[in-house]
């Protein structure tokens, strides 16, 4: 089953080098479109509808969107997710920064070199 979501996504504390990098990561992971970036004020957001699928619950959206996003900066930056269930309102807020990066990417690099995505060394 799937179910219809508006994900808002806005990332602060990034490295303003990765911004193309980091815009491709997140359009992998969800449509996000009109990025609106203030490179002065230090924050970039977008947002997209589409659906959530396959049992993935918005924890677990979240997660993985961090993840692509601190993958393309090349280090943790704050990555706030709006989660907005078009079928009953209101929306959900998950926020990754510091706390969840070791952890998340610990879990991401674990999965990796469980499914060879890994080259260690070679």
């Amino acid at each position: 089953m799937s179910r219809a979501y508006d994900m808002t996504v806005e990332i602060r504390k990034f490295r303003k080098e990765a911004i193309p990098a980091i815009q491709q990561a997140a359009a992998g992971e969800w449509p996000f479109k009109d990025w609106l970036v203030n490179e002065e004020a230090g924050y970039m957001l977008a947002s997209g509808e589409s659906r959530l699928c396959g049992g993935e619950g918005e924890e677990e959206f979240a997660d993985r969107l961090a993840v692509a996003i601190w993958k393309a900066n090349g280090a943790c930056c704050d990555v706030s997710v709006l989660a907005t269930y078009l079928e009953e309102l209101p929306y959900e807020e998950h926020f990754r920064d510091e706390d969840d990066y070791e952890r998340l990417m610990s879990q991401a690099e674990k999965s990796a070199s469980d499914s060879g995505e890994a080259t260690n060394g070679q």
